[in-house]
């Protein structure tokens, strides 16, 4: 049995994803594909377009086999952290034998080169970053420059830049970190880049399709660019359940920030003093989750990052949380949102070898993890609540909370 991993967000999938996935299986030969999927919030610091449930039946009807579900606390992290934290659960299942993920270059050597090299930080190159950052540049754009510059490739510095091929460099390097058997796979995307908001083409980006549905669009502008089985998906719960955008937590973000009105914010994942003080003293010029980021952002400090930091402040994701699970192995459960009933063998397969349980019903999981790990799963279960809130609010129906849904079947 050979099993492949990937790793995804799929917000939504659409004919991209479809080329990876089936690329992943031809390439690696793979009987089986596992995703790890974001859950309700995602790495850019704002919710799914729509939810963790319908996108997993999505990965299942194209081909992928077990969805697992990735902690919120990484979900929403930086790109390391997501990385890390989705790699240590593929690693734990001890089934996996390839990780396959989409890139920008076909220079695979140089990525790995690089991965290498920031996997072993060498003191020279943490002084680079730190005279970068010092000149006002984001951490990407320090990082980026700092590795052009030790390596002594100016090809670095475009490849660097490009969000696929930064995430691939993290997936390399968490592999190295863990001393990992899984074998990365580079996928080379194919179609629109990741910021092309052009709808025209069959591969367009999954930026392009959120645009479109946010700004009045219909699931039948973007037919063309979806498998079927994702149209049909997002027919049925458009205006329904979707699509959410970070303005649907507005009320709850400003209520959460007078609520610590006094109380500094750098206790939360992300949030500098210097972040926490210009959030709190801005805190007057909010309006809206979107346009209080917009105006909180500054040259060093991204919208995504900031969006992120208030993120955090909103789903109570705190630094010495992540810091107990990182200290104790990253990851202690798997907790599975769909899967293929043909898939038989390969559950098999990680119940016999898996270092870690997998969770199918919150009911029983408390027994099933260390009271470490079942924080972390309470902190899902509270991110995903907030979420349904929400979506209960925006479109007038009954609350259904993340105790009370289950896992996607099928065939």
């Amino acid at each position: 049995m050979k099993t492949v991993g990937i790793i995804a967000e799929y917000n939504p999938f659409h004919n991209g994803h479809l080329y990876q996935l089936q690329t992943a299986k031809e390439k690696t030969g793979a009987d089986y594909v596992i995703v790890i999927m974001s859950g309700n919030f995602l790495q850019r610091g704002v919710p799914a377009l729509i939810d963790k449930y319908a996108r997993s039946r999505m990965a299942l009807l194209n081909g992928a086999d077990l969805v697992i579900e990735l902690p919120v606390c990484y979900a929403t992290g930086s790109a390391e952290y997501f990385a890390a934290g989705a790699v240590a659960l593929l690693d734990k299942l001890h089934v996996v034998d390839d990780l396959c993920f989409g890139c920008e270059t076909e220079d695979t050597a140089l990525l790995g080169k690089a991965a290498a090299v920031l996997a072993d930080e060498p003191e020279e190159v943490s002084e680079l970053i730190k005279a970068a950052l010092r000149e006002g540049m984001t951490y990407p754009a320090a990082r980026s420059r700092a590795l052009t510059t030790y390596l002594e490739d100016p090809m670095l510095t475009g490849i660097l830049e490009q969000p696929n091929n930064i995430l691939a460099l993290e997936y390399r390097k968490a592999l190295y970190n863990r001393k990992s058997p899984i074998i990365p796979v580079p996928v080379r995307r194919i179609g629109a880049g990741y910021h092309d908001k052009s709808i025209g083409r069959p591969i367009c980006s999954a930026t392009a399709i959120r645009e479109a549905l946010n700004r009045g669009g219909t699931p039948a502008d973007i037919r063309g660019q979806v498998p079927e089985s994702v149209f049909e998906i997002l027919e049925q719960e458009f205006k329904n359940t979707c699509p959410v955008c970070e303005d649907d937590f507005s009320s709850m973000l400003i209520y959460k920030l007078l609520m610590r009105k006094q109380a500094p914010l750098s206790e939360y994942q992300d949030i500098s003093g210097d972040l926490s003080s210009r959030i709190q003293n801005e805190r007057n010029r909010y309006k809206s989750f979107s346009s209080f980021a917009d105006h909180i952002k500054t040259r060093q400090l991204t919208y995504t990052r900031v969006c992120r930091s208030l993120l955090h402040i909103l789903l109570e994701i705190r630094k010495d949380d992540v810091a107990d699970w990182v200290q104790n192995g990253w990851i202690g459960y798997a907790k599975v949102l769909g899967l293929r009933r043909s898939a038989r063998e390969l559950l098999s397969a990680i119940k016999e070898n898996s270092g870690i349980p997998m969770v199918t019903k919150l009911s029983g999981a408390r027994n099933q993890m260390d009271e470490i790990f079942y924080r972390m799963l309470e902190q899902d279960i509270w991110a995903s609540d907030v979420y349904y809130t929400a979506v209960t609010d925006k479109y007038g129906k009954d609350f259904r909370g993340e105790l009370n849904r289950e896992i996607s079947f099928e065939k």
